[in-house]
């Protein structure tokens, strides 16, 4: 395993997997203006790397993310309007970063989420969480909005949902938080990281190109009225899947009974 120590974060590579690690223990992983640099930056090349077949996100410590880090905050009371849209916007890039990333995002949440952090997980195609965490989008607390994070919150748990947990800043547990469609599985401090290579290893089980397209389909055809137009793109699609290289190798396979070739083993 190849890993990278990063300022903020650590990132590891194993293959064609890799682990973004937040690496603020010491202040629960919230982030500053540093944090969302590294973020973009490392998405944004991960983003490029054609060989890449999945990417946990991960954190060290005992809290995933607490949000916002007390400090910055200090430092942004003083900004002006241009400042503070300014510091927003690059929060705003980083999520979309991460939120395009070409593959697979498996989000390990092995202890709080908070504001921020529950935008990161938002912005996650999986996301495992340990029973005790706790989810709050505490924003308006401080009288604040979670502006940046909401398109991809309310994606998640929807909009019912959102107007109470926004309004209320109420912290709610992993079990509600997989109710409400924003957590897929809640599971025990011991059986996290297993679970989370489970998940990883089915993907790697999976057409790597195939992948890649069923994540681009989801974010093209998710809410969009059903028409015509809509059918024939989906008709084209899974006819382009079809008549490719690895389509074919995957039903030939299929057929023969035998072992599709992007097979991998990790180890």
């Amino acid at each position: 395993m190849d890993t990278t120590p990063l300022k903020q974060l650590q990132l590891q590579r194993e293959g064609a997997v890799a682990t973004v690690r937040l690496n603020r223990p010491e202040v629960r992983n919230a982030f500053h203006a540093d944090t969302i640099t590294e973020l973009t930056e490392v998405f944004a090349a991960l983003s490029q790397d054609d060989s890449l077949r999945a990417v946990v996100l991960a954190s060290s410590g005992t809290a995933f993310c607490a949000g916002a880090d007390l400090n910055w905050m200090r430092q942004t009371a003083d900004y002006s309007w241009v400042d503070n849209h300014r510091d927003a916007s690059r929060l705003a890039n980083m999520l979309w970063t991460l939120q395009r990333c070409p593959v697979p995002v498996i989000a390990e949440v092995q202890g709080d989420c908070y504001a921020g952090g529950v935008g990161l997980v938002s912005c996650c195609d999986v996301v495992v969480a340990v029973e005790a965490a706790q989810f709050c989008l505490s924003e308006a607390r401080l009288g604040l909005i979670p502006a940046t994070i909401s398109p991809y919150v309310i994606d998640a748990i929807g909009e019912r949902a959102a107007r109470r947990y926004f309004v209320t800043a109420e912290r709610f547990s992993a079990e509600r938080a997989q109710l409400l469609g924003l957590v897929h599985e809640v599971v025990s401090p011991e059986a996290l990281r297993a679970t989370v290579d489970g998940i990883v290893e089915q993907v790697l089980r999976n057409g790597p190109l195939a992948v890649r397209a069923c994540k681009q389909l989801v974010r093209d055809i998710g809410q969009t009225p059903i028409t015509h137009e809509l059918r024939d793109v989906t008709a084209r699609r899974i006819a382009d899947v079809r008549a490719s290289e690895e389509g074919k190798a995957g039903i030939g396979a299929f057929l023969s009974r035998s072992t599709p070739p992007w097979i991998t083993t990790q180890g």
